[in-house]
């Protein structure tokens, strides 16, 4: 059973949504179907898988799922292609042995399922390459977004040292802050001690005759 979480959407997340949800549109499979197998794989709910793929992945991945449509609409072809040659082979085999086709039909027949099968080859050789080259073009498109993250990764790790740093910076200054302050307080306390002991000391003026009088 999933489990609901509501921590935030990883890159990792995001990129497994898009990957299993395009395998099921590519293999004509359902949205519903993508979600349910994403949410086993995350721990997330089919629904909370629909609403992110809906409401961000999908935005990003708008050519991707043309393609995969286009891909799907082509395997569809080639069923029908493929069924439509066993239906002739079989009509075929089936004239030679009860219908009482004479040689010339029979011939005729191997060589038109002869040329159904060559045209399915082409087509497949064709789709094949639009493949290898669509694919080509995603793998590139994959590593930029690798690079990229790892541009940001690096990015990320040289910010947090240099905050590192301007915290431990802003540590010594404030200790040294603090230290300063003490020094001061110490310094106004004795300078208050020396002015109150100058108030204490007895004080004398000389009068008229030459000799010396305590003021009081």
């Amino acid at each position: 059973m999933a489990v609901t979480r509501q921590d935030a959407w990883s890159t990792d997340d995001d990129l497994i949504l898009a990957e299993v949800t395009l395998r099921h549109i590519r293999e004509g499979g359902t949205q519903l179907g993508a979600f349910e197998e994403v949410g086993e794989r995350i721990g997330r709910t089919a629904a909370a898988c629909g609403f992110r793929w809906n409401s961000c992945v999908r935005k990003k991945y708008e050519a991707a799922i043309q393609i995969a449509k286009s891909q799907r609409q082509k395997r569809n072809q080639q069923k029908k292609q493929l069924a439509a040659n066993r239906q002739m082979a079989v009509i075929s085999t089936l004239g030679e042995d009860e219908a009482g086709y004479d040689k010339h039909d029979s011939v005729f027949e191997e060589s038109l399922s002869i040329d159904a099968v060559i045209r399915f080859l082409r087509q497949w050789k064709a789709t094949v390459q639009e493949y290898s080259r669509k694919t080509r073009g995603l793998e590139k498109e994959l590593k930029e977004k690798d690079e990229e993250l790892e541009r940001l990764r690096s990015e990320n790790e040289r910010l947090l040292k240099e905050v590192n740093n301007v915290q431990t910076d802003y540590r010594v200054v404030n200790d040294d802050y603090k230290a300063l302050i003490q020094i001061m307080d110490r310094a106004r306390k004795m300078a208050l001690l020396v002015e109150e002991d100058d108030n204490n000391k007895p004080r004398f003026k000389m009068d008229a005759n030459g000799n010396l009088e305590r003021i009081e």
